[in-house]
């Protein structure tokens, strides 16, 4: 067996799972799932009705570069999203369709990393596991940069030392950031991007939340829209990750992108080539409709603002409680331990919530997501206010 697979750690929800077992919540109170980051409203009708549409593509077998009229949608819809003149995305060299944007985080990361040279991967502390899992079954080593209260969740690119630049061969980020909803800025992708040409290594962004904001006046800024208003017209070193799953609440189409650097994409065309991954023909016209349709979109944003409101007026006044700039998730403090806390809160409320720790590395001295839980406002608002309600009433009661 491949070596590697022994550094694995378990998957959160494994965790998760354990912790759980053997606890008997109140029967009367129906379980509320607030702990996985998977979309609970509708996929749109003029979605399915794209993929039923096209079931006879079932019988042809799909290609690696997938369908041209999808790779153009979305060099488009790049283009249109990010600011970047019409054309700025060349959908021939520039774009790959993938199948959701966890197995195309993973895949890069084989294709780029060598590991003969004692490779780093960065990557935010906490973190999408993906990302850890890819970077130790590539062979490098991975370094978790702590993103804690103190930077306002954000990456401190001022605190990796040399060493580990100069052995970097891929950077993570994650914007906006999966659990803390923060942002980052031109200025923070400026700054890595002058790191990336000075040590040489590929920036890897997920933007998988970028159409989930706040403020419909100040969508989140995006690598390739920082890297052409700097001048990189080529996307040198960058390659984004985008995906229907979040954005058109698809997660069962398996439909993402991956776009950027040209000679970075051709290489991992290459490795996609043998890994046997197409996406099927009906997915790709049903892609095509929803990366075409921005109503949906705005609509979406709308639901999940409401449920923000209604779930923090509820909570403000018990806890410490912040509204993201984006994504769909609250990162709350605890007043215990996290484990103790999701453990207590399922015990008492039948509430499921990830514990911070989960999704975190011990690194620089402190697991930077512990005394934290990930609350995802997935469930429908009614869900969401009932669950504001319990957790205020176990603060109550567990914190006189």
């Amino acid at each position: 067996m491949n070596p590697h697979l022994s550094q694995l750690h378990p998957y959160p929800f494994e965790k998760l799972a354990t912790l759980k077992q053997g606890i008997t919540p109140p029967a009367e109170k129906a379980h509320i799932a607030l702990s996985i980051g998977e979309p609970k409203h509708a996929t749109p009708h003029f979605i399915q009705e794209a993929l039923l549409r096209h079931l006879h593509g079932l019988t042809q077998y799909p290609t690696t570069k997938g369908l041209p009229e999808l790779r153009q949608t979305i060099a488009d819809w790049t283009c249109r999203r990010f600011g970047i003149p019409a054309g700025g995305v060349d959908a021939e060299t520039q774009v790959l369709p993938v199948n959701g944007t966890r197995e195309a985080l993973f895949s890069l990361v084989q294709a780029v990393v060598n590991p003969a040279d004692k490779p780093v991967v960065i990557m935010p502390n906490p973190f999408y596991q993906i990302y850890e899992g890819a970077a130790l079954l590539a062979g490098a080593e991975p370094y978790y940069l702590n993103t804690v209260e103190a930077d306002g969740y954000l990456p401190d690119f001022d605190s990796v030392p040399e060493t580990i630049w100069q052995r970097c061969q891929l950077m993570f980020i994650c914007s906006p950031g999966n659990p803390t909803g923060t942002v980052l800025t031109q200025a923070d992708h400026l700054k890595l991007l002058a790191l990336a040409d000075k040590y040489d290594f590929v920036i890897a962004s997920d933007e998988c939340y970028t159409e989930l904001y706040d403020d419909e006046a100040q969508p989140p800024q995006g690598l390739l829209q920082s890297a052409y208003q700097a001048g990189n017209s080529d996307f040198k070193r960058c390659v984004i990750f985008q995906s229907l799953s979040k954005r058109s609440n698809a997660p069962g189409l398996r439909s993402g992108f991956v776009a950027g650097d040209a000679e970075v994409l051709q290489q991992y065309f290459k490795y996609r080539t043998y890994h046997g991954c197409p996406m099927p023909v009906p997915t790709q016209h049903a892609s095509i409709a929803a990366w075409n349709d921005e109503e949906h979109v705005q609509h979406n944003r709308q639901l999940y603002r409401d449920k923000f409101s209604a779930f923090i007026e509820i909570l403000q006044d018990v806890c410490d409680i912040s509204r993201p700039p984006a994504s769909f998730y609250i990162w709350l403090k605890t007043p215990i331990d996290d484990a103790e806390f999701a453990k207590q809160l399922f015990a008492q409320q039948n509430i499921t919530v990830l514990p911070g720790s989960y999704l975190s590395r011990d690194s620089g001295g402190i697991n930077p997501g512990a005394n934290h839980v990930r609350i995802a406002l997935v469930a429908p608002i009614e869900e969401c206010v009932e669950a504001a309600q319990r957790i205020k009433a176990f603060l109550n009661e567990n914190n006189p």
